[in-house]
């Protein structure tokens, strides 16, 4: 099985994380910003892995932190999870509709990190989360799995809608990137 395991702890924020590459989309999360734990929900169930996330952070002060942090924990808990991405696919890509929106998402395990994030959200929040951290933590998570995330909000009206098709899109773009198709490394430099 394909486990990471990460703690992180700061004077902001305590996050664990437990992810299963393997899973059956299993998802125990809890990070006391409730429309965050259902888009990492989203995130569990669309990609097929299991996903247990505790956090406790300053969200007396904002979501900033809570939110940032998980997305450092849990992509440092996918690259350890990946080991030395033998036989994985790679490249994944996906595109998910959500009613009147339509998100897309591509990704590259290359070991290179680097997010191209367009989309906007027309309200300053969603429930307790800030619109404006969608994308910063994507940025975290791509940064600490070391990964090329490209990420378009190609069109929607309702905020909700359009933040769970970039979820949904990156959850099966992901888990596509991730599976294992053989041996061997997909890279011409023979590795990532």
């Amino acid at each position: 099985m394909r486990i990471g395991e990460v703690q992180r702890t700061t004077k902001e924020t305590d996050v664990k994380v437990k992810l299963n590459l393997d899973g059956a989309g299993a998802a125990e999360i809890e990070t006391g910003i409730g429309f965050f734990d259902h888009m990492l929900t989203a995130l569990a169930v669309h990609s097929g892995f299991d996903i247990y996330i505790s956090c406790k952070g300053d969200i007396f002060v904002d979501g900033h932190h809570t939110i940032e942090d998980v997305g450092i924990t849990v992509g440092q808990a996918f690259a350890k999870a990946l080991g030395d991405k033998d036989g994985i696919s790679r490249y994944g890509n996906s595109s998910i509709p959500m009613d009147e929106a339509l998100a897309s998402c591509a990704v590259d395990v290359s070991g290179r990190d680097y997010l191209v994030f367009n989309g906007r959200f027309q309200y300053a929040r969603m429930g307790r989360m800030e619109t404006q951290m969608v994308k910063e933590f994507f940025k975290a998570f791509a940064s600490n799995a070391r990964l090329t995330l490209h990420i378009n909000i190609l069109y929607g009206e309702n905020d909700h809608h359009k933040c769970e098709a970039v979820f949904k899109a990156f959850a099966h773009a992901l888990g596509e990137a991730a599976a294992v198709m053989g041996s061997g490394t997909l890279s011409t430099k023979g590795s990532l």
